[in-house]
């Protein structure tokens, strides 16, 4: 963070700066109006001789085309510059010491009737256009008129008078800034002071993404950067109005000051040239965005069951829309890109083809998944809500994307199943036959009873069993099945409806308890399908709580034959 805690020695630098450079150029002419005076003189007709200028504090007064004698034009001018540097120095120069002198071949510029300045022939009058007369005197006025804007500008008084004004100008930059800084350092107490106010955090689902210290953190560094930002633009734009005060650095307040205005003015005239573009975007982008919400209209009407296609379920709409919705806007972009600045453009050209190669290359996978989820949305094997089972995996459908199917099993366990592998792997829906108009889903659960038992009783037991358990359904009543009968024991299946599909690990609990305490109730033993005991002389395997008070254990039985 930039601090400027000694303003003296800022201001002490450009103060400085600016009397080094114009000392180092002060031999140079500004650009003001007596300078403006003294415009190029460009040739009038077509010439091939070249023009050497006459420059010397800088800035060209006049060109020198032609030579005299062996003294030629670059020579001329250079020694014409030299000679008006001399009327500059000289301390005692007034204006009127200026004449014209004619002699037999040209008309000669004169300064106290003896030092000649230059002289001007008909061929250098010819080159321009005009008499010789005409040149002599426009020549003598410009080299007047400079001269005595030299003076002028270097003299004790302007300069006093330009360092004065300096010293005041670093002064009132030295007062803005310290404004600046103040200005900041109140807003950040503010801010800090007031945090509980205007800071909040970004929630999503009750998580925060952007804490409020964070958030606050976040607007305090942005703070300090726009605080640099308008100090750097507040020294830079004072630059120029400081260089502007000496003659000679009054081109470096031009540079810039270039530096800025002209990416700016191409800016500025490039966004008006894309003005007319830029309603057309806007025009397809309204057109296409009310043509978007007349769709979802009517896909939330289907969604609702207010308007019905035959054959178009109603969980079709909403991914039928997002499918449409994306079809559209990449239909758009296509109708505005001849709109964007630059697509014409090679380098954006081969952007695009490069980030297109890239999505191909890279999105296979993904590409498979959201192929699959599209298919799965139509194919309508669950939805969000059901209990299901794919391959090992059973729980409740939390959730339906593009790309993955979420799961959550009966031990609170969140599982992602990408979309190609749901689409690939045999799904069974609990849930599909659980709605008011069905009989339910039908779950059972197998025991297996040896020969010695009645079946009429075991069915009994079974049964009753079943009409205890919680979460299943009366009617249609449950019903056992005898599905084998094996060599050592019968096997038993016990089938009960329940619209509870969700809950079948408790159910499938509560109906083995139950199965439990009503064989035992009714006298009858589970002895399979490993079970062995010597069963004289044995206690019974039932819990005393369901045994007979007069029970007693049977004796050992010895059978002796002679």
């Amino acid at each position: 963070m930039i601090k400027f805690k000694n303003l003296g020695l800022l201001v002490l630098f450009l103060f400085c700066s600016g009397i080094l450079l114009s000392q180092s150029n002060d031999a140079k002419k500004n650009g003001n109006s007596s300078q403006k005076e003294a415009i190029l003189q460009q040739p009038k007709i077509d010439t091939n001789l070249k023009g050497y200028p006459v420059n010397p504090f800088g800035d060209t007064l006049f060109f020198i085309y032609n030579k005299i004698g062996s003294f030629s034009a670059q020579n001329r001018a250079v020694a014409i510059s030299s000679r008006i540097k001399v009327l500059y120095d000289d301390p005692f120069f007034k204006p009127d010491s200026l004449s014209l002198s004619k002699s037999d071949i040209s008309i000669d510029i004169v300064y106290n009737k003896d030092f000649v300045i230059m002289s001007i022939t008909d061929a250098d009058a010819k080159i321009i256009g005009k008499n010789n007369l005409a040149l002599a005197k426009e020549n003598l006025g410009i080299i007047n008129k400079t001269v005595v804007f030299q003076q002028e500008s270097n003299s004790e008084m302007n300069w006093l008078k330009r360092i004065g004004k300096s010293l005041l100008l670093m002064s009132l930059i030295a007062l803005i800034v310290l404004l600046i800084n103040k200005l900041f350092r109140w807003i950040k107490a503010f801010l800090v002071k007031k945090r509980e106010r205007y800071f909040h955090g970004f929630k999503v689902k009750e998580s925060y993404v952007f804490s409020p210290e964070k958030q606050m953190e976040f607007a305090l560094r942005f703070l300090a950067i726009i605080r640099i930002f308008v100090l750097v633009f507040t020294l830079y734009f004072s630059l120029p109005v400081l260089f502007s005060v000496f003659p000679s650095t009054k081109e470096y307040a031009a540079t810039l000051l270039n530096w800025i205005f002209s990416p700016a003015k191409l800016a500025l005239m490039g966004f008006v040239h894309f003005l007319p573009n830029l309603f057309s975007i806007v025009v397809i982008v309204f057109l296409f965005r009310y043509a978007i919400k007349l769709i979802k209209f009517f896909v939330d009407e289907i969604q609702e069951g207010q308007i019905q296609i035959d054959g178009f379920y109603s969980d079709w709409a909403k991914p039928t829309f997002n499918i449409v919705k994306v079809l559209m806007y990449a239909f758009m972009v296509v109708i505005i890109f001849p709109y964007l600045p630059g697509s014409n453009s090679p380098i954006f050209q081969g952007v695009s083809v490069f980030v297109g190669v890239l999505f191909s290359l890279g999105s296979s996978n993904a590409i498979a998944n959201m192929i699959a989820g599209l298919v799965i949305t139509y194919m309508r094997p669950f939805k969000v809500g059901d209990f299901i089972k794919i391959g090992e995996i059973s729980g409740t459908v939390l959730e339906k994307t593009a790309l993955v199917t979420r799961v959550r099993t009966q031990k609170f366990e969140d599982i992602t199943i990408p979309n190609a592998t749901v689409l690939s792997s045999s799904s069974i829906n609990y849930s599909a036959n659980t709605n008011e108009n069905s009989n339910g889903l039908l779950i059972h659960t197998t025991v297996t009873i040896g020969y010695e038992l009645p079946w009429v009783d075991i069915h009994k037991a079974l049964i009753n069993a079943a009409l205890r358990t919680d979460l299943v359904e009366k009617i249609p009543p449950p019903f056992v099945l005898q599905t084998s009968l094996d060599d050592f024991y019968v096997s038993y299946e016990i089938n009960v409806y329940t619209k509870k599909p969700t809950q079948q690990p408790a159910i499938y609990s509560n109906l083995h308890q139950n199965i439990q305490d009503c064989f035992n109730e009714a006298g009858l033993e589970i002895m399979s399908p490993h079970f062995n005991a010597l069963r004289d002389g044995n206690k019974t395997t039932t819990p005393d709580d369901y045994l007979k008070q007069d029970y007693a254990v049977p004796p050992f039985n010895i059978n002796v034959k002679k």
